[in-house]
C-alpha cells in the first residue's frame, strides 16, 4: 500500500511535433525543439490532483523572443479547444515590475519560454481534478533568470464538465526543449 506522497504518472503514450521526444524508464518525458508535445493516459481514476514539473529552455535566437507555452486538456487523444473555455489570470513580477491580466482563450497555459539570453525555465503545473467530469483548474508558476529573477503566475479554469487523460503543450513561435515529469497526488 503506497504511503501518502507523489506519484510519477508514466504516459502511456506521447506525441509530438519537431525533432523528438521520449518517455524515460523512470517515466519522466524528454523532448528536444518540438513545437507540441501531447501526453496521453497520465491522469487516471487513481488520483484528483495532479502536479507537473518541467526544465524548459526555448530554441529562439534572437533576445527579443518571449512566449507563453499553453496548454489543452487532452481526452482519448483529442485536445478541448472549445472557444474562451478556459480563462486566466495573469501575474508577472520582473525586477520592480509587477503586471497583471484577464483573459479568456481557446487554451491555458503550461508555463513561459522566456528571452533568449535568459531562456532555461523552472515551472511547475498543479491541475486539480482533470479526470473527474467536473471543470478543471490549473496553476502554473515559471521562474526565469531574466533581469535577475522573473515570476510568471497564472491562474486558470477550464469550463467543461469533461474528464480527461491528458494534456497538450505547444507554443506558436519558436520551440522548445526539456525535461518533464507528471506527479499524481497519493491522499
Amino acid at each position: 500500500m503506497p504511503t501518502n506522497g507523489l506519484v510519477v504518472m508514466t504516459p502511456t503514450s506521447i506525441a509530438y511535433s519537431g525533432t523528438s521526444a521520449s518517455i524515460n524508464a523512470d517515466g519522466s518525458v524528454d523532448f528536444s525543439a518540438v513545437t507540441s508535445l501531447s501526453l496521453n493516459g497520465v491522469f487516471t481514476g487513481d488520483y484528483d490532483n495532479y502536479m507537473i514539473t518541467m526544465r524548459m529552455e526555448h530554441n529562439a535566437t534572437t533576445a527579443s523572443s518571449y512566449e507563453g507555452v499553453r496548454a489543452r486538456l487532452r481526452a482519448s487523444g483529442t485536445d478541448n479547444s472549445t472557444a474562451s473555455s478556459y480563462t486566466g489570470q495573469f501575474i508577472n513580477a520582473a525586477s520592480t515590475t509587477v503586471s497583471g491580466s484577464r483573459a479568456s482563450y481557446d487554451f491555458g497555459f503550461a508555463g513561459v519560454a522566456a528571452w533568449n539570453a535568459n531562456k532555461h525555465n523552472g515551472v511547475q503545473l498543479s491541475l486539480f481534478g482533470p479526470y473527474l467530469a467536473q471543470p478543471t483548474a490549473a496553476r502554473t508558476t515559471t521562474i526565469s533568470a531574466y533581469l535577475g529573477g522573473e515570476i510568471y503566475d497564472a491562474a486558470w479554469t477550464h469550463n467543461q464538465s469533461v474528464s480527461y487523460d491528458g494534456l497538450t503543450m505547444y507554443v506558436t513561435a519558436v520551440s522548445f526543449t526539456g525535461l518533464l515529469t507528471v506527479f499524481g497526488f497519493n491522499q
